[in-house]
């Protein structure tokens, strides 16, 4: 039987606030534990919850980013369950009237294809605390600080159909929360993570499987491993004849599998019901319309200027648009050398290549864009030719020169282009080559074009690289016919 997999995101982003979403208390990363938690975000009596104005525009504007329904009332309302990390008793949430309706995401595949994913809804909540296993010897400690961060909770359609699909449309989502600025987007430190939910259905029946949900998957990487495993886990379960059952599950990375929680709650389970301490949030079109005109540049649209106004292809604009840090670098290599395909290469190529050999981000690279843009016209002028420019690039990065013009001098890289000083090079070679002269005039027509590639290696390292490679193959060809 063929199988076909379905499968819906619940992705939990982290919003930028300075403050809690219903207190003052620091939402800062990396503090002691329990020094960030108030009398508000611990639930103690006579408390009273304040929204924090800035998590809900940071809510509206995603919600503008993917074309979402933003109704003019949302609520909060209380979802009750005990748990160690959640001091309250319960989480205030939105389960009825959330804060952003439907809206949809463009996902771009592996094949340059493009899919659209759509969201039910996005609302807002509070995290809950941390448990903390390690160090506890068999017991486990709580750390309150992350109680009461604000957080978006994005809510996909069972639209996908693939781990791969579900890793791209986790990607979009990253790069639009990032572009807006509302989340770091940082998954190893929980800004960012999600619940998967997956389901086999024989292929062309409508009607959905019983689906299990992995909870907290923190990285791309995880989403597409956990749902390989899981798919594989019940398809199996199936055809030996037994049923998937609705439950909760953890991924565990180092074993590469999921297993088991808890049975899977229902709403009902919740007991969910208005939250009384807080007022429904109102929106109306004037701020909408504010929150829209503060809207940056998005992904999608950055990967069509990309394409229709710099000339690049697909791939090209699809990677350079997936995170802002690149968008913008990219752009800055591009204003200053003038060319966008050569920025292009330059920054997939040899910078790329050098961050990830060093695991850093785009934002410490050693090499500024300026730098880079400058090294790139240095190439496009012939002042050097690119072996050369991988010398000037490798220097600047280890911090040996304040720019490109500066390291050429210094190390004595500058292009060769005088004829005479080529034609007197290559009349050198030849002089001191007379075997490969000789296997040149007596091979066969098409197969001299392969041996030149020996003189201009010995031209290349009698000029110490620095002769224009597209001269002297000219010059060379023109002397080595003239002696057939």
């Amino acid at each position: 039987m063929q199988w076909e997999t379905v499968i819906g995101l619940e992705v939990h982003v982290q919003l930028a606030t300075r403050s809690k979403i219903f207190s003052g208390a620091s939402t800062a990363f990396g503090a002691e534990p329990n020094t960030q938690a108030c009398a508000v975000d611990l639930g103690l009596p006579g408390v009273l919850p304040v929204l924090n104005e800035q998590a809900v525009a940071m809510a509206v504007q995603f919600g503008l980013a993917v074309h979402a329904e933003i109704p003019e009332v949302s609520i909060f309302d209380r979802k009750n369950y005990f748990y160690p990390d959640l001091p309250k008793g319960y989480q205030t949430s939105q389960m009825y009237h959330p804060i952003v309706g439907a809206g949809e995401v463009e996902i771009t595949l592996d094949d340059d294809t493009t899919k659209r994913i759509r969201i039910h809804h996005a609302h807002l909540e509070e995290d809950a605390g941390k448990s903390l296993h390690e160090d506890f010897q068999g017991m486990t400690g709580i750390d309150l600080n992350r109680a009461g961060t604000p957080l978006l909770e994005i809510v996909s359609e069972p639209d996908m159909r693939s781990a791969k699909e579900a890793a791209a449309y986790l990607k979009a989502i990253h790069s639009i929360v990032t572009y807006l600025g509302i989340s770091d987007g940082n998954m190893a430190e929980g800004s960012m993570r999600c619940d998967v939910n997956v389901s086999v259905r024989p292929k062309g029946q409508e009607a959905f499987g019983t689906r299990a949900e992995i909870k907290n998957v923190n990285s791309f990487r995880f989403v597409e491993r956990a749902i390989a495993f899981e798919v594989e886990r019940q398809i199996e379960l199936i055809e030996d004849g037994g049923k998937v059952v609705q439950e909760t599950r953890l991924f565990d990375p180092e074993r590469d599998e999921t297993r088991s929680m808890r049975t899977k709650e229902e709403a009902n389970d919740y007991r969910y019901f208005p939250c009384p301490d807080l007022l429904p949030v109102v929106l109306d079109q004037a701020y909408l319309e504010h929150l829209r005109s503060q809207l940056p540049e998005l992904p999608a649209d950055k990967r069509a200027r990309f394409q229709n106004e710099l000339g690049l292809s697909a791939y090209d604009a699809n990677v350079l648009s997936a995170s802002r840090e690149m968008a913008e670098f990219f752009e800055e290599v591009q204003r200053v050398c003038g060319d966008a395909k050569q920025a292009a290469n330059w920054v997939q190529g040899e910078l790329s290549g050098a961050l990830n050999r060093e695991n850093l981000s785009i934002q410490n690279s050693p090499v500024s864009a300026q730098q880079l843009g400058e090294l790139i016209r240095r190439v496009l002028d012939d002042t050097i030719n690119g072996k050369a420019a991988k010398q000037v690039f490798q220097a600047l990065w280890n911090g040996q020169g304040e720019n490109a013009d500066a390291v050429i001098e210094a190390k004595g890289l500058k292009q060769v282009t005088d004829t005479g000083a080529i034609e007197a090079m290559i009349d050198q070679v030849i002089a001191e080559s007379p075997a490969q002269v000789a296997q040149y005039r007596d091979s066969e027509p098409e197969k001299r074009g392969k041996m030149i590639g020996y003189f201009v290696g010995q031209v290349m390292k009698a000029s110490r690289g620095t002769a224009n490679p597209q001269q002297v193959n000219g010059v060379l060809k023109e002397k080595l016919d003239a002696l057939l």
